[in-house]
Formats: C-alpha cells, sequence, structure tokens
C-alpha cells in the first residue's frame, strides 16, 4: 500500500511512523510514504494557498489553484490513486470502511487547514469524503492518521498475528469484551475467575456476556443491532 499524505504540515504526519507497528511495515515495504505539499504548487509571489472566503465570513480559505495543481500532479503520476478528503461534513468513517479501503494500491489522503478547502476542489477531485467525528480540529493531518493507522491495520502483515482483526470491537456490532493480564490478582483486585479455570466454552459465554454488558452501557444503538441480527438469523 502506498500512502500519500497532502498537507501543509509534513512533520506533523510523519513522525506517527517513526514506531512501532507502523514503522515495522515501512521498514517492511508494506507501507510505502510520499508527501505533497499544496505550497509547492502555488503560483503566487510568496507562495500563498488560502484566501478570503467569498460571500464573507471569518477565517481563510484554502484556494484551488496549488491544490488543483498538485491532485493533477499526483493523477499524472498514478491514475489509479484513490483520493480521500477529510472533514467534518461528512460521512463517517467506519470499520467497514477500513476493511474495504485496505484493498487499494494507493491512497492519498487530503488535509484541510484554516477554514477549509475549496468546495471546488473536493467535487473534482474527491473519490471520497470523511468525517471521524462530529468535532472540529485545526487541520485534516490528524484525520489523516486515524484513517491510515486503521486502514493498516487491516493490510495483510501489518499485524504480527491476523487473527486478532477478528475479536476486535466493531467486528461484529458489539464492542469487544475487557482484556485482562497477568498477574491474576493486582492491588486486590482479580480476573474474573472464569478466566482462569481453562474452559473455553464458558469463557466464550462469558466474555459474549461481558461485551453485551459493556455494548448496552457506552453504545445501547449498537446492542440493538446485536439483537436485531440474532432474531433475523434465528
Amino acid at each position: 500500500m502506498t500512502y500519500t499524505f497532502v498537507t501543509l504540515f509534513k512533520n506533523l504526519v510523519e513522525g506517527y511512523f517513526q514506531d512501532s507497528i507502523l514503522k515495522r511495515a515501512v521498514d517492511s515495504n508494506i507501507l510505502n510514504l510520499n508527501y505533497l505539499n499544496p505550497r509547492d504548487f502555488s503560483d503566487s509571489k510568496h507562495d500563498k494557498v488560502d484566501d478570503t472566503a467569498v460571500g464573507g465570513g471569518a477565517g481563510m480559505v484554502m484556494n484551488p489553484q496549488p491544490l488543483f495543481d498538485a491532485l493533477e500532479y499526483l493523477k499524472s503520476d498514478d491514475e489509479n490513486v484513490h483520493i480521500i478528503f477529510l472533514t467534518p461534513v461528512a460521512k463517517p468513517f467506519k470499520q467497514n470502511d477500513a476493511k474495504r479501503l485496505a484493498e487499494k494500491s494507493h491512497i492519498a489522503f487530503v488535509s484541510g487547514r484554516y477554514e477549509g478547502i475549496d468546495e471546488r476542489v473536493i467535487e473534482e477531485f474527491a473519490d471520497e469524503v470523511f468525517s471521524i467525528g462530529d468535532y472540529i480540529l485545526t487541520g485534516g493531518e490528524l484525520a489523516s492518521l486515524v484513517m491510515c493507522d486503521s486502514i493498516s491495520r487491516n493490510i495483510e502483515g501489518v499485524l504480527g498475528n491476523i487473527d486478532s482483526l477478528s475479536v476486535e470491537s466493531f467486528e461484529t456490532p458489539l464492542l469487544e469484551a475487557p482484556s485482562f493480564s497477568k498477574p491474576q490478582v493486582y492491588k486486590e483486585n482479580s480476573v474474573p475467575s472464569e478466566y482462569l479455570k481453562g474452559n473455553h466454552s464458558k469463557i466464550r459465554s462469558l466474555k459474549l456476556a461481558l461485551s453485551e454488558c459493556k455494548t448496552k452501557f457506552f453504545r445501547p444503538e449498537q446492542l440493538l443491532k446485536h439483537r436485531t441480527r440474532i432474531s433475523y438469523e434465528k
């Protein structure tokens, strides 16, 4: 997989790949990283990439010319690149999107700044537009990294044990059951005794019950989806 980050601030992105799982994936050439700065394509005297909003309003907007030229350059280099814009005014990014996008060969994340990106750029180049939540960030770099991390975990070879994907939250409507490690007792708190008895059938039943409890508390709408699915399967 090749990722291209279209950003004014490369330093905000590249440090994330200096440690842990994604660093190993980069070192193994499972992931390849490129960076494209729209400022390098600006035709203004001082390499400007923003201007005042047409129609009024506070703040500046990333104007179309640098991004148009940057993305045209990107597509001329690889016509199959899948271009994603990050903005709060878009559909929410979900686990199914991460799994689907992991099948792509080249994804470009376009990170906005200021008050956003001129809409004409999005209309011209976006293959998809995503939001990672109902809140506002100062730029799209963090959202790009969130998506990149989530997608990468679904690429073969990135995780040490691919089987771990099957038990994670959002692989089913239920949230993942609580996890515990050694020691069995810590500060007078013990792991559930059933976990210690080696009866895998009972452990699975307990984990299911705990998943349902956690889902009911944190995401009751997901529990409803689970119960609806179970009723349908019956």
